[in-house]
């Protein structure tokens, strides 16, 4: 028996695939194997993931370059391609997929959940169109940074499970590294996913489709009077929560087309996204954003919009009368904003420290510390970790102040929010403690993702690459040790525009 057979035969034990996407109609996605490549090499497999799962990931390290690359078939699994459509930038597209995606199966992991395993970049699809189906070895180590560095931030988002080298180029701008990165996703449904079947006038696809994720998803809708308009509600409100957690993080999708809105409320596509240095709710890195239709601050609005979206595609089954379904959509549509508000309160309030109990003029106590943020050009996680810290003590301001461009320019407000935290007994050590759980330390700094991004590209080296990741893991602990990891650029070291992978 051959090495891949040994290892294919123990791998039969450790994967326990079932695949519930592969059994809806064959619509819904394209069967498709991955396409070999020359030269596979692990280069990052996240252990810890694969023991979630319930994965033998003694097994999958050892074999890791064959099964992440798609060499080797894992047993149990069924590729497919999911078909899909979607907005982007505005402009709908009917028939999109994954061009360079491969669904691998579904397992169900040591919490009961349903994830999927799927491979980014191995090869192409019969929705690749005009793209070779591959992945260069940047975006899938910008991939994988970036959604662990959000899973430790708390926010829910797709996994990295693993990532290798293909030993194969691709041609971008110029000629780089190949790569296969390996994801973990709650589903990879998408607004664009109904849209699909809703351009094609396929009411019953919608309603199947509907079904599927709310026996996935949402099963607490099962038997309610209005489960599909229930369920539209539901994804509004993960959405919403969503986006209020990114804003408080600083992060910018950069690329919120509906094809990369999922109906679970995870955060995925990493593209071209990128965290904000000082606060600027204008803010745009991604290249491909001339208008700045997906800034820092329009995100919420995006949401809502593309929700709209979603609605529409649901319409012809929200109910049978359609003058009362427009009108059901049009109340969730609307409710969305509102969610959204109350979502961010609650992650605004929590980074000042303010108890649950408003005061009239906190909303005023809010915006006027953003505005000077904006006014002094501050840099928004700092500002918000040093903030933590002169919750304890009063001394630490000094540090807040070489933040801004006028030291003293929040003087005063520290003042009123003092006298704010006053009405509250809790205790300012635990206040202090409270604010370092939901404002990080560490997040993915733009110029440090490159410069690891950078060493991996030009000189195939990778410890850049793993100490970032090690850092980030922990974003909401002091690690004086990787200072440097927290500070925001220097003049010449900021990063003003990211790229799409494609």
């Amino acid at each position: 028996m051959s090495s891949a057979t040994t290892a294919a035969a123990g791998t039969a034990r450790t994967i326990p695939f079932d695949n519930s996407y592969a059994r809806l109609p064959d619509i819904f996605f394209a069967p498709v194997d991955p396409t070999p490549v020359e030269a596979p090499r692990l280069i990052a497999f996240n252990r810890a993931l694969a023991e979630e799962l319930g994965l033998d990931a003694d097994m999958l390290e050892r074999h890791g370059a064959g099964y992440f690359s798609g060499n080797v078939a894992l047993p149990g699994s069924l590729p497919l391609a999911m078909a899909y459509a979607g907005h982007q930038f505005g402009q709908f597209v009917p028939r999109l997929g994954d061009g360079r995606a491969i669904l691998l199966g579904e397992v169900i992991d040591r919490n009961g959940k349903r994830r999927d395993i799927q491979l980014k970049g191995a090869g192409q699809t019969p929705y690749s169109r005009r793209g070779d189906g591959r992945a260069a070895l940047g975006p899938v180590l910008r991939e994988y940074i970036i959604s662990e560095a959000m899973h430790a931030l708390g926010i829910p988002t797709t996994r990295a499970l693993a990532a290798v080298t293909t030993g194969q180029p691709v041609y971008r701008d110029r000629m780089l590294p190949g790569a296969v990165f390996t994801r973990v996703a709650a589903s990879h449904i998408r607004v664009g996913t109904f849209q699909f079947f809703a351009a094609r006038g396929e009411t019953d696809n919608v309603r199947v489709l509907a079904d599927h994720v709310i026996e996935r998803h949402y099963p607490e809708l099962k038997g309610v009077e209005t489960p599909y308009l229930a369920l539209l509600d539901a994804v509004a409100d993960r959405q919403a929560s969503l986006i209020a957690r990114w804003l408080g993080v600083g992060f910018i999708h950069g690329v919120m087309n509906t094809d990369n809105m999922t109906i679970s409320g995870e955060t995925i596509d990493f593209g071209p996204c990128a965290f904000m240095d000082h606060y600027d709710p204008r803010t745009v890195f991604s290249s491909i954003d001339q208008n700045g239709r997906y800034a820092f601050g329009n995100q919420p609005m995006i949401g809502q919009w593309n929700i709209a979206r979603l609605a529409e595609a649901m319409l012809a089954i929200l109910d049978e009368d359609q003058d009362k379904a427009v009108e059901a959509a049009n109340a969730a549509v609307g409710r969305f904003m509102e969610r959204f508000q109350d979502y961010w309160k609650a992650v605004i309030r929590a980074k000042l420290g303010l108890g649950e109990d408003e005061d009239d003029g906190d909303q005023t106590l809010i915006r006027d510390l953003l505005v000077t943020l904006y006014e002094q050009k501050a840099d928004y996680t700092l500002a918000f970790r040093r903030l933590s810290d002169s919750a304890e003590n009063s001394e630490a301001d000094a540090a807040l102040g070489k933040l801004l461009e006028d030291p003293d320019a929040l003087t005063p407000w520290l003042a009123a929010w003092r006298e704010r935290l006053a009405q509250d007994a809790t205790p300012p050590q635990d206040r202090a403690a409270a604010m370092r759980r939901v404002n990080p330390a560490f997040i993915p700094r733009n110029h440090k993702v490159e410069e690891a991004l950078t060493e991996a590209i030009d000189h195939d080296d990778f410890s850049l690459f793993a100490a970032l990741n090690d850092v980030l893991a922990k974003p909401y602990e002091d690690q004086s040790a990787f200072a440097a990891y927290a500070e925001p650029p220097k003049p010449g070291e900021e990063i003003t525009a990211t790229f799409c992978g494609t």
